[in-house]
């Protein structure tokens, strides 16, 4: 007991510190820029740029603190409100649209395949397969297909998984990826688009669903989550037909393919 007090206060110490360098780089920004406005006279134009600089940090700010406030509920026991989803298939399908030009920036495609129903909270599925869907999109390999996989288990739960193909994520690594602000590459921070809580943020929703995040990394790398729900039923449909969605990579990223196999 008293090894996993002193654990997890190092973490608490570590996680603070992390905080604190996640609101320094932006603070430090937009004081100097501010204090370079005020150093002598500026046009309009000029003060207009820093002032949209500046509302960057201030977006940025404003996204880590809001993070913050929902792990922190989480933390605190709070429940996903349930309500029932029809369609996990289409809800995925709705979270690729809204990622449509990252996929076609980033030359890759994105394909939902297998469905399911249930009582979930589907604001946070949607921010937990966002977050999923943007990591493996920073990762994956030009040319390649990400697979959204939904497959209902026999004992009463989901589990929705992204892969991606791309670099492995080391075996050591793996069991921290879900902690706050944790990178198992410091090179690949992303900066700006990336603040270490995305993975988080979906053990968090996992949770709330009662349920589990989980991660592999072989030859391709899957992260996911292990959701419990009341009423699980797999929705109607003709037998050993599987709904898929693809985005296609390339020139086609933007259209749909969906149809069944």
């Amino acid at each position: 007991m008293l090894a996993r007090l002193d654990g997890a206060y190092r973490q608490l110490e570590g996680f603070n510190a992390d905080v604190a360098h996640e609101l320094r780089t932006p603070l430090a920004s937009l004081i100097g820029e501010t204090e370079l406005a005020l150093h002598r006279e500026r046009g309009i134009t000029e003060l207009k740029e820093v002032l949209g600089s500046n509302l960057e940090d201030l977006q940025r700010l404003a996204s880590l603190v809001n993070d913050m406030l929902f792990l922190s509920r989480a933390d605190r026991g709070e429940r996903a409100r349930r309500s029932l989803v029809r369609s996990l298939a289409a809800l995925a399908a709705e979270v690729v649209d809204f990622h449509e030009a990252a996929l076609h920036e980033a030359g890759v495609g994105a394909r939902v395949q297998g469905d399911a129903e249930g009582e979930f909270d589907s604001a946070l599925l949607r921010r937990a397969l966002s977050n999923l869907l943007a990591n493996a999109t920073r990762f994956a390999q030009r040319g390649t297909v990400i697979d959204i996989d939904i497959a209902p288990d026999a004992t009463g739960s989901v589990r929705l998984s992204v892969s991606n193909s791309g670099p492995a994520i080391p075996a050591e690594h793996l069991p921290r990826i879900f902690e706050r602000f944790y990178r198992a590459d410091r090179a690949r921070e992303h900066g700006k688009d990336n603040h270490g809580l995305g993975l988080a943020i979906v053990a968090a929703i996992a949770r709330m669903h009662g349920g589990t995040a989980f991660a592999h990394s072989r030859s391709r790398t899957s992260v996911g989550i292990s959701l419990r729900t009341s009423d699980l039923r797999p929705p109607a449909q003709k037998l050993n037909c599987t709904p898929m969605l693809t985005v296609r990579p390339g020139p086609g990223v933007g259209t749909f393919d969906i149809g069944s196999r």
